[in-house]
């Protein structure tokens, strides 16, 4: 498997499960001594390289190298990902191009390159990591609640054309998990506060493990990722619209309300 943004977090979680369950595991990362480190740290049998996941030529040369030393690949997982939040007025929109840039064509890049690769490798697969702001547009993450979706509905969309590879592809979609990145989240927004952080990497990980070799003959491309993500899945679905949206805008004021009695302004100067 190659899995990017290897070198900490949910990445380093991911390929720390794989390579204790004896995969070969391909570590990249636009961090080079960080991925370095990681493989150092997690034993087991590693390929390393680094590149940045906008650069399809990066993702030619990884691709190449990887699969020069394992003869295949059985499984990509689409993890590099950046987030920025605040209100969406007050974010430069270069910082907001960028999440674009990471967050959709560092996965759509990924797939490209990697179909001549998975089409040689009998019951291949891609895992990309989405996120439950997919579901609906959560205020104060505006630009990558839309990067998400824009993932989640790639998947839908590969999973199906890609059938006739015999190619399955799934996307994972965790509420907030406790990372570094939850610190961005916490400055620009405090959904977090008022829904709780209640996922690990290692509950991640594991759902990658999960989904990439138990048998879910009937399950659809979406794994919804924690008890609470599950049940906001479940109320969109269910639920009038009207629901849903209120719901979330009674975060939003939450935020609001939070931030003008803090003093403190939504987005970090």
């Amino acid at each position: 498997m190659l899995v990017t943004g290897a070198a900490a977090g949910i990445g380093r979680a991911i390929a720390a499960r794989f390579v204790r369950e004896g995969w070969t595991v391909g570590l990249y990362d636009i961090d080079a001594d960080a991925v370095a480190r990681t493989a150092a740290e997690i034993g087991g049998r590693t390929v390393t390289g680094t590149f940045d996941v906008i650069d399809p030529a990066g993702w030619d040369r990884a691709l190449r190298e990887f699969t020069d030393a394992t003869g295949r690949l059985d499984l990509l997982v689409n993890n590099a990902g950046i987030l920025v939040s605040g209100p969406f007025g007050e974010i430069p929109v270069e910082r907001q191009h960028r999440l674009v840039d990471v967050n959709i064509k560092g996965v759509l890049n990924g797939c490209h390159a990697a179909l001549p690769y998975l089409r040689r490798t009998e019951g291949s697969q891609v895992i990309n990591l989405a996120s439950a702001s997919a579901l609906y547009g959560q205020p104060g993450l505006a630009t990558y609640a839309a990067t998400k979706a824009a993932v989640r509905s790639l998947t839908e969309a590969l999973d199906l054309e890609w059938r006739r590879y015999g190619i399955k592809v799934s996307d994972l979609l965790p509420l907030f998990v406790a990372t570094d990145m939850m610190t961005e989240v916490s400055r620009g927004s405090k959904s977090a506060t008022a829904l709780g952080v209640h996922l690990t990497p290692d509950d991640v990980a594991n759902a990658v493990w999960h989904t990439a070799t138990a048998s879910r003959p009937l399950a659809g491309p979406h794994v919804l990722v924690g008890l609470q993500t599950k049940l906001t899945g479940l109320a969109s679905r269910l639920s009038p619209p009207f629901v849903t949206r209120a719901v979330v805008g009674w975060i939003s004021k939450a935020d609001s309300l939070h931030q003008h009695l803090s003093g403190r302004p939504s987005l970090p100067r």
